[in-house]
């Protein structure tokens, strides 16, 4: 139950940023609404076919170096592929290079600084509910 409390959390925490910086950028609460929309739903688009495609390219590794090396250019991929929905939900709503710039600047490195804290509380959280499991059952 707690995975999937943590997991709606996580979901509403990216909707949020994703809302914040489009509403900070356009002052528009209708392209804040849009961008929680639309952003998740392009990545839920493409995502399965990102994954699918770097499945292929690790599972051709030869060494363990290079299967790690794979991993850490899908990661890079992947960061890439997000930037670049941020960049296209800003840019088609404001029609601004700019502020499609900002927003795939401003949304990872929110999402890297933010979602840490995120999974910090809810790693407490589940481990305080797992002890006083435990103290219950002794």
């Amino acid at each position: 139950m707690v995975i999937a409390a943590k997991k709606t959390s996580q979901v509403v925490a990216h909707m949020a940023i994703a809302f914040a910086i489009a509403y900070a950028v356009t002052g528009s609460v209708v392209f804040g609404g849009l961008a929680i929309i639309i952003e998740p739903v392009i990545n839920v688009l493409l995502l399965p076919l990102h994954e699918r495609t770097w499945a292929a390219i690790r599972a051709n590794g030869k060494t363990e170096r290079d299967r790690y090396v794979r991993i850490a250019a899908e990661k890079l991929s992947q960061t890439t592929l997000h930037i670049g929905v941020a960049f296209a939900v800003m840019y088609f709503a404001t029609g601004s290079l700019a502020f499609g710039g900002m927003a795939a600047v401003l949304e990872p490195v929110c999402n890297v600084l933010l979602l840490p804290i995120h999974d910090r509380f809810w790693d407490k959280l589940e481990l305080r509910l797992n002890g006083n499991v435990r103290t219950a059952q002794a």
